[in-house]
């Protein structure tokens, strides 16, 4: 399945139009979430013959495809399965009880209540709520894919306009030549990745850069906010889209810096070993909470692992601990702190960067993990014996 995205360009009341659609989905959503927390123990089956009740009591819900009425259900019932997976798993900590919608932003539709023009350049929404014909604007060519490969469509609201997703069911694998190399990735805040062939990243640090402007920005929206006043002033709305379309840059250059080095990596190479960091529980660390979600690991692990099933690279995600304190040469640990950037090995004389030793200790984790230890199962190369050539360490057999 791929997601394919094109910006809608309509006229203001057609805009109108999909913000009521929005906002009837997410109260279908809402009010079968309270329906399940009346009646506990309802099926799915059930909150599906809800929502048929639902359409039959309110003239605005049944304007809506029916379709788009099921997957608004599908979505409350999938914050229900979620939650019950959380405890029967006995994740710790908050288990993720379902809550309610306040902003939705997104309206989907199955295989009904759309069509595409001959030309697949313009959509056309045939419900009650008369959303009528759109313009896609994208450089995708959908005359690649048969209109039975699309399985949904979603209308989404960004700060920057309204945008359509096409979700098509397609085989994404494509055979690459093996390059015969492997690499260990050490993500940090000195530098955004180090890999186990001394090669490194710098952190780019978006928001960073870009906080003086989002700081004036939402001072300008806070100056005209009125207490208390219901609706907002136009001026306020105004500088609230501003605001916005300035973090909405900010997190789209993260993704792109993310998706190009994931993207890299992957080509370059047929393993990638990275560290399961539990990013969640680091931004705990209010003195570093800043700078980790500035870096976006999270997105960088995303992408690595679609390249990795698109392309047919193995990506291995390898426990953290200690990768910076053992010796890559030797195995010996070494104890240093945060702030020492430099591995000197009191044992056997080896000295590296920190990263670069981490990234060695994170490949060879991969590569054990894997079971290639005394085998060459990726292409026709002893992956071990790459590591001792590539990295100019004497790893044990």
């Amino acid at each position: 399945m791929i997601v394919i995205e094109f910006k809608v360009k309509g006229k203001s009341n057609q805009y109108q139009a999909i913000d009521e659609a929005i906002q009837t989905a997410q109260f279908v959503r809402n009010k079968c979430l309270r329906y399940w927390m009346d009646n506990k123990g309802i099926s799915r089956a059930e909150l599906y013959r809800y929502n048929t009740q639902l359409r039959s009591e309110f003239p605005f819900v049944e304007a809506l495809n029916s379709h788009a009425c099921q997957a608004s259900v599908e979505r409350a019932w999938s914050a229900i399965a979620r939650f019950f997976d959380n405890c029967k798993k006995q994740i710790p900590g908050k288990k993720g009880f379902p809550k309610f919608k306040k902003h939705s932003r997104s309206v989907e539709y199955k295989t009904s209540g759309w069509k595409l023009s001959e030309e697949r350049k313009r959509i056309t929404f045939t419900d009650g709520k008369q959303i009528g014909k759109l313009k896609l604007i994208g450089s995708r060519d959908l005359n690649f894919y048969q209109p039975d490969q699309i399985k949904r469509i979603r209308l989404v609201k960004r700060a920057d306009g309204y945008y359509c997703q096409f979700c098509i069911q397609v085989d994404v694998l494509i055979e690459t030549t093996p390059t015969q190399k492997a690499i260990g990735i050490d993500l940090g805040l000195k530098y955004f990745l180090a890999d186990s062939q001394g090669n490194t990243e710098p952190v780019p640090q978006f928001y960073r850069k870009a906080e003086k402007q989002l700081n004036r920005a939402n001072r300008k929206k806070s100056q005209k906010y009125r207490q208390g006043a219901k609706p907002q002033s136009n001026n306020y709305h105004k500088a609230r889209v501003r605001y916005a379309r300035k973090h909405l840059r900010v997190s789209r250059q993260r993704e792109e810096y993310c998706k190009r080095l994931a993207y890299s990596a992957i080509q370059s190479n047929d393993l990638v070993a990275y560290e399961d960091l539990n990013v969640k529980g680091l931004v705990k660390n209010r003195h570093l909470a800043k700078s980790i979600s500035d870096a976006g690991w999270a997105t960088f692990r995303k992408w690595l692992e679609h390249f990795g099933r698109k392309y047919g690279k193995a990506t291995v995600a390898v426990a953290p601990h200690y990768t910076s304190q053992h010796c890559s040469s030797c195995g010996e640990t070494v104890n240093k702190s945060l702030s020492v950037r430099t591995h000197v090995c009191l044992h056997c004389g080896y000295g590296a960067d920190r990263d670069h030793n981490a990234a060695i200790n994170i490949l060879q984790k991969g590569l054990r993990t894997l079971g290639h230890r005394g085998t060459s199962t990726l292409g026709e190369f002893d992956p071990l014996a790459l590591l001792e050539q590539s990295c100019g360490v004497t790893v044990g057999r």
